[in-house]
């Protein structure tokens, strides 16, 4: 019965660890989305108002990247992006 205990407990911890590396794995360095939104912006056609909102969440991101919040920074370029329409 406790080898039973013990081989559920190892199976949750590595489950556990799998999808700990997942989380990470998906997060994309802000270094990398800023270049791909800058990269976006300079081809947009967006109204002066969209444009403004582009850029007000760029300086965001810029400060939480340097601020080493990748997280953070990262919904600000996803925002962005969306307001691009990518």
């Amino acid at each position: 019965m406790n080898r039973i205990i013990s081989l559920t407990f190892l199976a949750a911890l590595a489950l556990t660890g799998a999808v700990a590396s997942r989380a990470n794995a998906a997060n994309v360095p802000c270094e990398e989305m800023l270049k791909d939104m800058r990269a976006a912006k300079a081809t947009a056609k967006l109204s002066d108002a969209d444009m403004k909102k582009v850029n007000e969440l760029e300086t965001k991101a810029v400060e939480r990247c340097n601020a080493d919040d990748d997280a953070r920074s990262d919904k600000f370029l996803t925002d962005a992006m969306a307001l691009m329409g990518k």
